[in-house]
């Protein structure tokens, strides 16, 4: 089962880009599809963005054209590339990784706050 580290975070400006980092630990990085969620104060933990094995990408509605999802293998590690951010994307993004019927992995979060 791999282990992920999340870093990346940090205040930013509406308008304004971030880039997230998810390092994964193990050798079966490339069988997971990748993913990243984010949880807004008092709200539920969301969908942002997923990326499968081969590297069909999904996104929310409300990141579509904003957002990129990426992920490299070589470097174990996937991206969320946040372009144009507004202050409704101010939330903990989590890192995910699903493989088959097996429990997901979550990472530990990092925060993403966009001032107005």
């Amino acid at each position: 089962q791999v282990q992920l580290v999340e870093s990346g975070g940090g205040l930013e400006q509406a308008g304004g880009s971030l880039r997230l980092s998810c390092a994964a630990s193990g050798r079966t990085f490339s069988s997971y599809t990748m993913g990243w969620y984010r949880q807004a104060p008092g709200g539920q933990r969301e969908l942002v963005a997923t990326i499968t094995t081969v590297g069909n990408t999904n996104y929310a509605d409300s990141v579509k054209g904003r957002f990129t999802i990426s992920r490299d293998t070589a470097k174990n590690t996937v991206y969320l590339r946040m372009n144009s951010l507004k202050p409704e994307d101010t939330a903990v993004y989590y890192c995910n990784a699903r493989r088959g019927i097996s429990t997901p992995t979550w990472g530990q979060g990092t925060q993403v706050t966009v001032s107005s």
